[in-house]
């Protein structure tokens, strides 16, 4: 067999000799068990052989297991999932950050083309001026803490802990009244088809 032909007996065998071993048990006892001789036992946990499903379904009893919990494992995708912890975001400077607005983004290297940036948006004092934002793609925005009118087109939204607001980043928003401070809120912004971030 090719290494591309045993990649199924080298899990299984390793799986069913990571179960045995978590159980305490020995290959005498498994074998006893199954009614399976020790060599052959010994050879399917070494992906020396290939075995029947009615020979795994033995050993799986044999090791108090369902059969399809050897295959769970078997031929899933590694995952790339990206952790930011608390108080990590990276911070940007953004329109509105000399005022009194802190950015701090949560998920960052997406390449060349972002589909999404998500901040976490803090604003720790009353300002006399707020930026004005356009961008294409959605925004959602969910609050945490304070309260703030917050303006898109010609619609104001008085928003609140536990609210949310969902609306088309091409037409021009913001703060619009810093109600009650400190104010935290996330904001996503999806971009359509991978577009730049502007």
């Amino acid at each position: 067999m090719n290494e591309t032909d045993n990649s199924l007996e080298r899990y299984l065998g390793g799986c069913i000799k990571d179960i045995r071993r978590s159980h305490g048990l020995t290959i005498a006892d498994v074998a006893a068990r199954s009614g399976i001789s020790r060599g052959m036992l010994s050879r399917i946990e070494n992906a020396q052989t290939a075995t029947s499903l009615d020979t795994l379904s033995r050993l799986a009893q044999a090791l108090g297991v369902s059969l399809a919990s050897l295959f769970r494992g078997y031929d899933t995708r590694d995952g790339s999932a990206q952790l930011v912890r608390k108080n990590e975001g990276m911070e940007v400077v953004r329109r509105g950050t000399k005022r009194g607005h802190t950015y701090h983004l949560l998920a960052y290297d997406q390449g060349a083309k972002k589909t999404f940036e998500p901040f976490l948006i803090s604003i720790d004092h009353d300002s006399e001026t707020f930026p004005v934002f356009e961008h294409p793609g959605l925004e959602f925005i969910y609050m945490l803490e304070g309260e703030i009118e917050y303006r898109h087109g010609q619609n104001t939204y008085a928003l609140k802990p536990g609210d949310a607001l969902t609306f088309r980043g091409d037409i021009p928003h913001g703060p619009e009244v810093l109600t009650r401070c400190p104010i935290r809120f996330l904001s996503i912004l999806m971009y359509p088809d991978g577009g730049d971030a502007q």
